[in-house]
């Protein structure tokens, strides 16, 4: 079978403050959005184009977490977003 990444976690505080930031401003789709048990969701997210990895929205429950959001990979660039046309798609 060949390997690929589908999916990468990405901590929000909120999910329809996350779906509303990716959708109106980047013009990301929405392949999932399922409720699950206890006020949990499964959402995500992929570039409208290209499709073959998603992000996950996972919504932070504990202190740690929270202090994790924006800075989820210690201060680095977390993820590379390519486009033809920057300002089209700002």
């Amino acid at each position: 079978m060949k390997q690929y990444i589908s999916s990468i976690s990405l901590l929000v505080r909120d999910y329809d403050e996350a779906i509303k930031f990716y959708t109106k401003k980047l013009h990301f789709l929405i392949p999932e959005d399922t409720e699950l048990e206890g006020h949990k969701r499964w959402v995500t997210i992929t570039p409208r184009e290209n499709n073959s990895c998603h992000l996950l929205l996972a919504k932070v429950i504990v202190e740690q977490q929270y202090n994790a959001v924006g800075n989820q990979s210690g201060g680095r660039v977390f993820l590379f977003l390519y486009t033809d046309n920057f300002w089209r798609d700002l």
